[in-house]
């Protein structure tokens, strides 16, 4: 496997097309608004980039969607992976991994920053009064929050193949994604489990 050096900084330049290939060079794809493409002369880009986008999209998102809790900033982080795994040489058979990966590091990546856009739903409540229903809600939100902030904290390490497999990626397919045995994924999953759930206790007793 690969080792995943996950996307960081500025994305490659912006490309633009929305279409399949159109003879010269151009490779392109769209899911849910986003357009995955390269003008000629601006680097080589795999051929099989369309096909990996389609069959790997929603599984991408789903994992940043895991860590972020926003669908939006996730299909930014997908976008931002489709585009590096693009001009990479990772084996066809090996996509669908390092993309999960990927997406989750640069996804911890957003969240251990600090550079998180505001919610809409936060926005839209802020001028809300205050009912059972709502509490209940911001209640629910601030909960997520808080884990979310835990897993920040976690070893990277233990962080990545906890939201992999709660993304629902397999254990066999954690295991090929991390490079790990099979055997030990049940017991990295659980104990980055335990982590996280001392986090959530460290930052209660210090409350």
């Amino acid at each position: 496997m690969h080792g995943v050096n996950p996307p960081g900084g500025a994305p490659p330049a912006a490309l633009s097309g929305d279409g399949p290939s159109d003879g010269r060079g151009e490779v392109a794809g769209r899911k849910g608004g986003v357009v995955v493409s390269s003008p000629p002369g601006r680097g080589a880009v795999r051929g099989d980039l369309e096909q990996v986008f389609r069959t790997a999209y929603p599984r991408v998102v789903a994992v940043a969607a895991r860590v972020l809790g926003a669908r939006d900033e996730a299909e930014d982080v997908a976008q931002e992976v489709f585009l590096t795994f693009g001009r990479s040489s990772v084996p066809a058979g090996e996509a669908v991994g390092w993309l999960c990966v990927a997406a989750a590091h640069t996804a911890l990546n957003l969240l251990r920053s600090g550079r998180r856009r505001a919610s809409r739903e936060e926005a839209a409540d802020g001028g809300r009064a205050v009912s059972p229903d709502v509490a209940d809600a911001v209640v629910t939100r601030d909960e997520r929050r808080l884990v979310r902030a835990a897993l920040a904290r976690l070893p990277r390490r233990q962080a990545v193949a906890l939201v992999l497999r709660h993304s629902g990626l397999s254990y066999a397919e954690v295991a090929a994604a991390l490079d790990l045995s099979p055997g030990s994924v049940g017991t990295t999953v659980r104990r980055a489990e335990s982590a996280l759930r001392k986090e959530l206790n460290r930052h209660a007793s210090s409350d």
